[in-house]
């Protein structure tokens, strides 16, 4: 079901340490004090895998969809320190055979905060000496909050969830380098989630349990090329390959062997930024191939995202 994933769908944020580049976080370039983000992804269902890694078609006359409106700010701490904040609003269009079902609300917020190791700007235009080859480096941790409905609340079924009703702490990693016109950049986030009681699925009450979903791991390797106009205005072209995985949840202690997901996706995405790299604009086109082997658990989707950021100097 389309509203059921809606968690791990990752926004493409507009930022990397020049500001304008193929960074898939919502990070402050360097020396920049805040940045505003607004983005709104349109995810198509079809098809699913199986815990085996076959893959399934959806049945004849579906239609399931999610819509989302990302709002994002982040702001300078410190020289070196960051911090940042993401709400989703969502809405799920949903047409399951002869079923439709039109649902929304907000979704799970994630509160982020990044230490920058690296003193001066990591992008350059000739390799000079081998320290021109050093990547801006970037250590977080994001801590995503319940805030969205999920299966353990007053709902019906999949078609009403806009979040995973669980706290999760990841620890986040990412690698920016530009030696223009080309880039790349390497993220990666480990996640625990923290147990949580439950006395209700789908609205209905249950016999109490403590349940933990299993840990989770998100990584995506980027390559581009940036083109400059005249005006010094950039246009940045990107591929990029990302893995999900989560592993089996636990339910008062026991391992549920039928829980447990994989994900594999490409994406493409094209930005624009102003000479002063103070504006930018990007278009992704996620797409999750529906291939047997390249997912477990999980819909395969195609995701369009369209964003918009304001850099505060």
């Amino acid at each position: 079901m389309a509203s059921t994933v809606y968690a791990f769908s990752a926004p493409t944020w507009a930022a990397s340490c020049c500001g304008g580049g193929s960074a898939s976080a919502l990070v402050l370039p360097k020396f920049s004090q805040a940045m505003v983000d607004v983005s709104v992804d349109y995810e198509s269902y079809d098809g699913f895998w199986k815990s085996d890694g076959s893959w399934s078609p959806d049945p004849a006359g579906s239609d399931l969809n999610q819509y989302r409106l990302n709002l994002g700010y982040a702001y300078r701490l410190a020289p070196r320190w960051q911090a940042s904040i993401s709400v989703p609003y969502v809405w799920n269009k949903n047409q399951y055979t002869s079923f439709s079902r039109n649902t929304d609300g907000l979704g799970d917020t994630k509160l982020s905060i990044w230490y920058e190791q690296f003193d001066k700007v990591a992008c350059v235009w000739k390799v000079k000496k081998w320290q021109d080859l050093i990547p801006a480096v970037y250590w977080g941790g994001t801590l995503t909050l319940p805030t969205g409905t999920s299966q353990y609340g007053d709902v019906v079924d999949n078609f009403d969830i806009t979040g995973l009703g669980m706290y999760r702490l990841d620890a986040n990693v990412l690698f920016d380098k530009t030696v223009y016109p080309w880039n790349a950049s390497f993220s990666a986030n480990y996640g625990k989630y923290l147990e949580r009681p439950v006395n209700r699925e789908y609205g209905t009450y249950v016999e109490p349990y403590d349940k933990q979903r299993g840990d989770r791991l998100n990584s995506s390797l980027s390559f581009g090329y940036t083109h400059f106009t005249e005006e010094m205005r950039s246009i940045t072209g990107t591929i990029a390959y990302a893995y999900l995985q989560e592993d089996e949840a636990r339910i008062d202690g026991v391992v549920d062997t039928t829980s447990g997901m994989q994900k594999r996706s490409a994406s493409a995405t094209l930005a624009w930024a102003s000479e002063d790299r103070d504006w930018v604009a990007k278009l992704t086109w996620s797409h999750a191939l529906d291939k047997e082997g390249w997912g477990k658990n999980f819909p395969t989707t195609d995701v369009i995202t369209v964003g918009v950021s304001h850099v505060l100097r």
